[in-house]
């Protein structure tokens, strides 16, 4: 027990004394920096460590913010005018207004101050509308009309045959000045029409001038058909094949047509399409097609550059052909008698087409509006751009006047008196047999 009393104290004798010893050796020579530094060297360190990592992580940001505003500068959408526009107004313009009718009158301006003639915007209402005349058919009174120059009414033109306005009386030459007790005066001619349009079986009370008297006639909407194609046998054999348009329904009447007169004894065919504002290509192909043996009828090049072609089968018609053009001739009707030519199938009377070579694609627009936009080109048989060479240039140019022009446009001409078919059927004299 001693002994190890003994030992015990020894031992804690010498860590005494030891622990003594080491601060003794330390007081007289280290420096105080020395006893102040070396316990923080870890906490500097550790300071030093977050500042990098801030640095680092600030310098990601920076990197991340570059790259964002560059990505933006690149892709972002560029306001347009008209964005910027309609905001002002939408935001600063003190009045009320029709935010619809602004933005139809926009989408139109623009599309009117294209370098093309035949793009159109269309707003929903007049979409409507002329999905209903490329049919071919309408509910109306069955009239065509002409706005007069001096704004007070519409001239009545033509009367469809066996239609309501016909039925309660009305003639050609009659001009409408009230619909439904309104006038019409100073409207303009959608106005005008859309008054007298509208939906089947419904009355519409038309006040027409007939000389110094009105007269009112009350009458019955109904669904009217107009005929796209007509066929009569002339006098020497000449079957008259009058187009209205190539829209909906005029392969199949042309065709009869031309049917109808070769049954009656025809053993030469004019085609009329003075007047013809064209239509759809592939009622235009299939006349051809019925007329032409195997060849290359049309040609197209759409916008992205991709060509096409359209060909006619080996059966043909094999008889004498002309066919009557003018100034108001379009697209399909100016096609049409430039490849019956190209093939020396027919000889071409009349005066020099419009030269139309594009074709517009009916783009429909989220609001039920429509832009009729030209997206391709047209080309006849050998190549040729109607809308390049200015037109289509008759082998038989004969002019009418104003008056002659105007009975021809409404169908009021008599074949005797109409001295461009007789040019045609002059011409064909020689090769009638």
């Amino acid at each position: 027990m001693e002994r190890n009393e003994e030992m015990e104290h020894n031992e804690e004798m010498e860590r005494n004394e030891g622990i003594e010893q080491s601060e003794a050796l330390q007081i007289p020579n280290e420096p105080e920096q020395s006893e102040t530094t070396c316990p923080d060297k870890p906490a500097k360190a550790k300071k030093i460590n977050w500042i990098k990592l801030l640095i680092q992580i600030l310098s990601y940001l920076l990197v991340i913010a570059v790259t964002a505003f560059l990505t933006l500068s690149l892709f972002r959408p560029r306001y347009s005018k008209l964005t910027e526009l309609q905001s002002v107004i939408e935001h600063m313009f003190v009045g009320e207004y029709d935010k619809e009718a602004v933005e139809d009158m926009a989408a139109r301006g623009m599309v009117a101050a294209l370098p093309d003639r035949w793009s159109f915007y269309l707003s929903k209402d007049e979409w409507e509308a002329y999905q209903t005349e490329m049919s071919n058919s309408f509910v109306g009174i069955g009239v065509t009309v002409q706005q007069r120059e001096d704004g007070i009414g519409e001239d009545i033109t033509a009367v469809t045959s066996g239609g309501p306005a016909e039925e309660a009386g009305i003639q050609v030459g009659d001009t409408i000045v009230k619909v439904d007790g309104v006038s019409i005066a100073g409207m303009s001619a959608t106005e005008a029409r859309e008054r007298i349009v509208g939906e089947e079986n419904t009355q519409v009370q038309i006040t027409v001038r007939r000389g110094d008297q009105e007269l009112d006639f009350t009458i019955t909407r109904k669904v009217i058909s107009l005929p796209v194609a007509t066929g009569t046998l002339l006098e020497g054999n000449v079957g008259l094949i009058r187009i209205e348009n190539f829209n909906t329904n005029c392969a199949q009447e042309t065709i009869a047509a031309i049917e109808k007169v070769r049954a009656e004894g025809a053993t030469a065919l004019v085609f009329d399409v003075r007047n013809n504002p064209g239509g759809y290509v592939n009622e235009m192909v299939e006349v051809l097609d019925y007329l032409l043996p195997a060849c290359v009828v049309f040609r197209q090049e759409d916008y992205r550059g991709n060509k096409s072609e359209e060909h006619s089968d080996a059966n043909c018609v094999e008889m004498p052909m002309a066919v009557l053009v003018n100034g108001d001739s379009y697209s399909a009707a100016e096609f049409f008698a430039a490849c019956l030519r190209e093939y020396d199938k027919a000889i071409v009377v009349g005066e020099k087409t419009i030269g139309k070579g594009y074709y517009q694609q009916t783009i429909l627009l989220s609001d039920g509006s429509a832009v009729n936009l030209s997206t391709g080109k047209y080309f006849t048989p050998k190549g040729i751009n109607l809308t390049e060479v200015g037109g289509l240039t008759p082998d038989v140019p004969i002019a009418v006047n104003d008056e002659l022009a105007a009975k021809i446009y409404a169908g009021a001409l008599e074949p005797a008196e109409d001295p461009q078919l007789q040019a045609a059927i002059g011409a064909l004299v020689g090769t009638n047999g």
